[in-house]
């Protein structure tokens, strides 16, 4: 009998970056309120949403990335876990369509404590979900999540979700903590993006002639964020800091023709950056069947 499906296939795609393997997975998407938008109008931003043809409220993904680099399997950031309701918290499906078990991680690599990132750390009873893994994440973001006098200045909500979610989800891990500082797998090397959050991370990968920046959440909507940088987001803690690294990231991008993959670009997530107007546009790269085998035919591995 043919039966018509009611979901998509696993969120699932591999990127190779000279010898190094990224894969892409899914962790579900959150639609974001128009209200969320600073230095532009509801109005204007479901104008242009529309002509772009996206929805109004915003659409946004929730990627994760598997890093296989030198006989070291990690993972860039963890999902929501299920924390943020029924459309998010899907990583251990993708994950298990993989074949590859949260046990087998031995790196969690964390672009910034926020709970659509960090809290699928732990099951609901606060045990590690990675238990062979250490976490990399930034020092700043630690002490910023742990200061009850920054804490204080939020509202109950703000509170258990930007500070209480975050202690609870590291608590299993603070004897395996690194800061994210330099080389941190093999060709992965974390570099500082904050304003967002205090310790907000990218994780560049390069190998051979191959680079690639992981920018975590420089951007939101890339159809408001990259024509007009200056529209940030009601979640970045320095909003003024996060729109200036946006446009030194995006003129960096630009400028050297970096690939990008990010946590909130549409799936699969990679893409070019170029000018365009006075601000910048996304390009999806094209979709790549092959996993090129190295000169000679060999198959790779890692």
């Amino acid at each position: 009998m043919n039966v018509i499906p009611d979901a998509q296939v696993p969120g699932i795609y591999h990127r190779r970056i000279g010898d190094i393997l990224v894969t892409a997975l899914t962790d579900g998407y959150y639609d974001t309120p128009l209200a969320s938008f600073n230095a532009v109008t509801e109005e204007e931003a479901a104008a242009i949403l529309a002509e772009n043809f996206q929805p109004a409220p915003p659409r946004v993904s929730i990627n994760c990335f598997l890093i296989r680099s030198g006989g070291r399997t990690a993972i860039v950031d963890t999902g929501a876990g299920g924390s943020m309701g029924p459309t998010l918290g899907v990583l251990p499906r993708s994950l298990a369509a993989l074949g590859v078990s949260e046990g087998e991680i031995d790196t969690v690599l964390l672009t910034h404590l926020h709970p659509d990132h960090s809290n699928g750390l732990t099951d609901p009873d606060g045990n590690a979900l990675f238990a062979s893994a250490e976490v990399v994440v930034s020092s700043a973001d630690l002490l910023y999540r742990s200061d009850d006098a920054e804490r204080s200045r939020f509202n109950a909500v703000q509170q258990r979700r930007y500070f209480d979610d975050a202690r609870f989800q590291m608590a299993p891990y603070m004897d395996r903590v690194r800061d994210a500082s330099g080389e941190v797998l093999p060709g992965v090397t974390a570099t500082p993006l904050a304003g967002h959050t205090p310790g907000h991370t990218g994780y560049v990968v390069s190998s051979g002639n191959d680079a690639l920046l992981i920018w975590g959440d420089t951007c939101h909507v890339p159809e408001l964020q990259l024509p007009n940088p200056d529209v940030t987001v009601a979640f970045d803690v320095d909003s003024a800091a996060a729109a200036r690294t946006r446009r030194r990231v995006l003129d960096w991008a630009a400028s050297d023709r970096l690939l990008v993959a990010g946590m909130h670009l549409h799936f699969p997530g990679f893409i070019h950056v170029v000018r365009r107007n006075g601000g910048y546009q996304a390009l999806p790269e094209s979709w790549r069947y092959e996993l090129a085998p190295t000169p000679g035919g060999a198959e790779r591995t890692v």
